[in-house]
C-alpha cells in the first residue's frame, strides 16, 4: 500500500511538470508570435511609407531672395505648358524690373515648366533665376529672331556676308546682370537652325543661346545650356565677367556651337563647368581681321580654371583665330579635356594682326585626344578680301605647366613660320602617355622656346633644355629648324 501511494505521487508530480511545461511552452509560443508578428508589420509599414516616398511629388526647393523686388513670371500671365509663347510675359518683367532699377532691381523667377519664347532683351539690376525644372525654350522659327548689324570687329556675321541673328537672351549698355538658378534649363532647341545651316537655307548667321555686349558685372552661374542654335555665350566688349558651375550641352554634329566665347573681354572668370559641344568648349576672341585691329578692344585678364572639356571635332580651349583686337594675360588651369580632336590651341593667320601673349597653362590633363596642345599660324578664314598680308600676328610668351595624359596621338604640334614666328615657348612637367612610339611626336617648326627638367616625350630639337637647377643642358638647333 505505502508503494501505491508512493507511485501516486510520482505520478501526479509528473503530470504536474508536464502541465507547467506545456504551458510554458505555449507562452512562449504565444510571445514569439507575438514578436514576429510586430517586426513584420514594422518592416511592412516601413516599405510602405518607402513607396509612397518615391511616388509622392518631389519637395521643391523654395526660391531664394536675391534682390529687394521679387517677381513670378506667372505674375505677368506666362504659362509654362511648351506651347503657348510667353515673349510678352517676359518683356512685361523685364520693364517692371528696369522701372525700379534706382531701388536695387528686381528678381524674376522662372518656376518648374517649359516656357516657350522668342528672344527677349534683360535689364540692369536684375536677376533671372529658373528653379530646378524650369526649362526656357527658343521658338524654332527664325521669323521671330531679330536681325542685327554685324559686330564691329567682325565688319560682318561669321558665318555670312552682311548682318546676323539676335540672340535668345540678349542685352546691351547693361550693368549687374545674373542668369541663376537651381541648375533650370535654357534650351535653345538648335536642330532647326544646325538642319538649315548645313542645307546653305538661312540668310544670316544663327544667333547666339546668350549674348551680353558692352555690359559690366554679369554673372552667369549653375544652369543647364543645351542646343544652342551658335555659340552658346557670348559676351562681346564686356567687362568682369563670370560663368559658373554650368553645363553646356550641344550635340557633337551641331557645327559651331562653341561652349563660351569670350570675345574683347576683360576680367573673365570661367570656372567649374562641364562642357561638350559641336566645337571650341571655350574659345577666347578679340575681332576679326583689319576690323579687329580697328576697334582695338584686346581679350586679357581672363581665368579658366576647373573645366571638364568634350569636343570630338575641336578642342577643349582655343585662343582665336579671331584675335585681331590681341589677347593677353590668360590664366588656363585644371583643364581636363577628354574624347576631344584637340587639348589646348593658339589658332591665327597671315592677315590677322594682332597678339597672343602671355599665356599660362597650368594642370592639364588629357585623355584620349588626338593632338594634345596646339599652336597653329596658318589658321582660318577671312572676312573679304581687304585684309592686310602684311598684317602678321604675334606670338610670344606662352608657358606650360604640369601636363599630363594618356592616349594622346600626338602631345605638342607648334608650327610657327618664317613670317610668324613662335617665341618664349617653356614647357616644364610634361608627361603624356601616346597611342603609339611613332617618331618625331613632339613637332615644332619655327619656335623658339626652353624645356625646364625632363619632359616625356623628348622635346624637338629647337627648345633649349634646362636641368632642374637652371643648367643649360642642350642648345637648340636654329630656329627654323623642323621636326614633323
Amino acid at each position: 500500500m505505502q508503494h501505491a501511494s508512493v507511485m501516486a505521487r510520482l505520478l501526479r508530480r509528473q503530470a504536474e511538470l508536464r502541465k507547467r511545461i506545456t504551458s510554458a511552452c505555449s507562452c512562449f509560443r504565444g510571445a514569439f508570435f507575438t514578436l514576429w508578428l510586430v517586426v513584420f508589420l514594422s518592416i511592412f509599414l516601413w516599405q510602405r511609407s518607402f513607396i509612397v516616398s518615391l511616388s509622392s511629388p518631389h519637395v521643391r526647393r523654395s526660391f531664394p531672395v536675391l534682390r529687394r523686388h521679387v517677381f513670378n513670371l506667372t505674375d505677368f500671365g506666362a504659362v509654362g505648358d511648351g506651347k503657348t509663347l510667353n515673349t510678352r510675359a517676359f518683356e512685361k518683367a523685364m520693364a517692371a524690373i528696369a522701372a525700379i532699377a534706382e531701388d536695387g532691381g528686381g528678381q524674376l523667377n522662372v518656376e518648374a515648366g517649359l516656357w516657350l519664347t522668342a528672344p527677349f532683351n534683360v535689364t540692369s539690376h536684375m536677376t533671372l533665376f529658373l528653379a530646378e525644372e524650369a526649362v526656357i525654350l527658343a521658338i524654332q522659327d527664325e521669323s521671330f529672331w531679330p536681325v542685327m548689324p554685324a559686330l564691329p570687329s567682325y565688319g560682318r556675321g561669321r558665318e555670312l556676308p552682311g548682318h546676323r541673328y539676335g540672340s535668345l537672351i540678349h542685352g546691351q549698355h547693361l550693368q549687374d546682370v545674373v542668369i541663376t538658378g537651381y541648375n533650370g534649363t535654357i534650351d535653345g532647341q538648335g536642330w532647326t537652325w544646325w538642319e538649315k545651316q548645313a542645307a546653305k537655307k538661312l540668310q544670316y548667321t544663327r544667333g547666339a543661346l546668350i549674348h551680353f555686349m558692352w555690359c559690366d558685372s554679369i554673372e552667369i552661374s549653375d544652369l543647364t545650356l543645351q542646343n544652342s542654335p551658335f555659340w552658346t555665350v557670348h559676351p562681346y566688349d564686356c567687362t568682369n565677367v563670370t560663368v559658373r558651375g554650368v553645363t553646356i550641352l550641344n550635340p557633337v554634329k551641331s557645327s559651331n556651337t562653341d561652349g563660351i566665347d569670350p570675345d574683347s573681354c576683360e576680367n573673365v572668370v570661367v570656372e567649374n563647368c562641364y562642357i561638350s559641344v559641336g566645337d571650341d568648349c571655350v574659345a577666347i576672341k578679340s575681332g576679326w581681321d583689319h576690323y579687329g585691329v580697328a576697334y582695338g578692344r584686346p581679350s586679357r585678364n581672363i581665368l579658366i580654371r576647373n573645366i571638364t572639356a568634350h569636343s570630338p571635332v575641336s578642342a577643349g580651349v582655343s585662343i582665336g583665330s579671331e584675335m585681331s583686337g590681341g589677347v593677353t594675360n590668360i590664366t588656363i588651369e585644371d583643364l581636363f579635356v577628354w574624347g576631344s580632336k584637340r587639348g589646348v590651341r593658339i589658332k591665327t593667320s597671315r592677315g590677322r594682326g594682332g597678339y597672343v601673349s602671355q599665356v599660362m597653362y597650368k594642370n592639364l590633363t588629357f585623355d584620349t585626344v588626338r593632338v594634345g596642345i596646339v599652336i597653329k599660324t596658318d589658321y582660318g578664314d577671312h572676312p573679304d578680301d581687304k585684309y592686310d598680308l602684311m598684317a602678321l600676328p604675334l606670338v610670344e610668351n606662352i608657358t606650360y605647366h604640369g601636363v599630363h595624359g594618356r592616349n594622346v596621338r600626338i602631345p605638342v604640334r607648334i608650327y610657327g613660320s618664317p613670317e610668324i614666328p613662335v617665341r618664349n615657348v617653356e614647357f616644364q612637367d610634361l608627361d603624356v602617355g601616346v597611342t603609339n612610339k611613332k617618331k618625331h611626336i613632339f613637332q615644332c617648326s619655327y619656335v623658339h622656346g626652353r624645356v625646364i627638367g625632363k619632359i616625356y616625350p623628348r622635346p624637338c630639337e629647337s627648345l633649349d633644355i634646362f636641368d632642374e637647377n637652371g643648367l643649360k643642358i642642350h642648345v637648340a638647333t636654329p630656329m627654323n629648324h623642323s621636326q614633323t
